[in-house]
């Protein structure tokens, strides 16, 4: 089990968040990745973003650390950095140089905002980034301010994912006869691209520019989090009409006149009201018992504690133990060349 991408070798100079995560991605379907980190640099072996890894340690502030880099770099099909724009080049290790050591190098360069662009310099973190983007302005409830979606949007999503995406394309790239490239990764415009289907929504109309308006951000009744009659929560997704049906007849409001019409704005409000009412007369738990066989798209929302023992998540391994850590399994699955079992970094 060698994982798809098995001959691919990634330096990766070692950072925090969307980098290691891109790496991780890498390394998970079966590149190998050697990390380079500073001499003395502590590797927190339980730290799944570094799962997979080979450590170097190397000083690429002198000489003979470049140049050790410079060696590795020939034997490498990629190299992934998280700096901001210029610290690479004045180490002498920008993308000019490794690119003439290594014509075929593919150069992924990870920021929060780019190589270029009016905030290209500045410090930031993915609040930031997708504050700028508009993602952020599009998540949490009417009248309510914006709430950050923990990381995920910018670093992971609009970043680490983006960049591993990148580096498998531009290697294809390189494969079918391209030459190596830069790959300019900057979370603000992975976390707009993320967005995308909302920009179609608003161009036919579909899309309220105020948060809490809209089928998905909490204002439709039918696409929402209830809170149960033990303080834990169900989450509500019955867009379409039959899983709307099936929604209310496990509700018990299949002829409850309030909710003959499913897209009917104006009536939404009362609707949520009064299915928050009925949600809040069982348990999380009773609920998910009643939805268990029913096509409705309701289900529970799980902790990270009791997501480990789902039994859908324990049917499929979702989540693995790598030397006592549970963590998530590498993701998608192959049905030829499956991913290698992850373990922690060596060095």
């Amino acid at each position: 089990m060698n994982g798809p991408l098995s001959g691919i070798r990634i330096i990766e100079i070692a950072g925090l968040g969307p980098a290691p995560f891109a790496a991780m991605m890498l390394a998970d379907h079966g590149a190998e990745v050697i990390r380079i980190d500073r001499p003395g640099a502590h590797i927190e072996s339980r730290d799944p973003l570094l799962r997979s890894r080979t450590v170097r340690f190397l000083d690429l502030k002198s000489p003979e650390g470049q140049a050790a880099l410079r060696e590795l770099v020939k034997t490498a099909d990629g190299l992934i950095e998280g700096f901001r724009p210029g610290v690479m080049e004045r180490l002498g290790l920008g993308p000019d140089v490794l690119l003439a050591d290594n014509p075929q190098l593919v150069y992924g360069r990870m920021t929060g905002w780019g190589q270029d662009g009016f905030y290209a310099a500045r410090a930031g973190h993915d609040i930031n980034y997708i504050a700028a983007s508009g993602a952020l302005h599009m998540i949490g409830r009417k009248g309510e301010a914006p709430v950050p979606p923990l990381n995920l949007v910018g670093d992971f999503g609009g970043g680490g994912m983006m960049l591993a995406f990148g580096m498998v394309s531009a290697l294809l790239a390189v494969k079918n006869g391209v030459a190596g490239q830069v790959i300019d990764c900057a979370m603000t415009d992975g976390s707009a691209l993320l967005t995308a289907m909302m920009w179609g929504f608003r161009a036919s109309g579909f899309w309220q520019d105020e948060r809490g308006s809209n089928i998905l951000d909490t204002a439709a009744p039918f696409y929402d989090v209830y809170e149960t009659s033990d303080g834990k929560h169900i989450a509500v997704g019955a867009i379409e009409p039959q899983f709307y049906a099936m929604m209310l007849h496990g509700m018990g409001l299949s002829d409850d006149p309030l909710f003959a019409i499913q897209m009917d704005i104006q009536n939404w409000p009362a609707q949520k009201a009064a299915l928050a009412a009925r949600i809040k007369t069982r348990t999380r738990d009773a609920w998910a018992a009643i939805f268990d066989g029913l096509d409705a798209c309701v289900t529970p929302v799980l902790s990270m504690g009791e997501a480990l023992t789902a039994p859908h998540n324990r049917d499929r391994n979702t989540f693995i133990n790598v030397d006592g850590v549970d963590q998530p399994a590498p993701a998608p699955r192959y049905s030829g060349t499956p991913c290698p079992q992850p373990v922690p970094p060596k060095t």
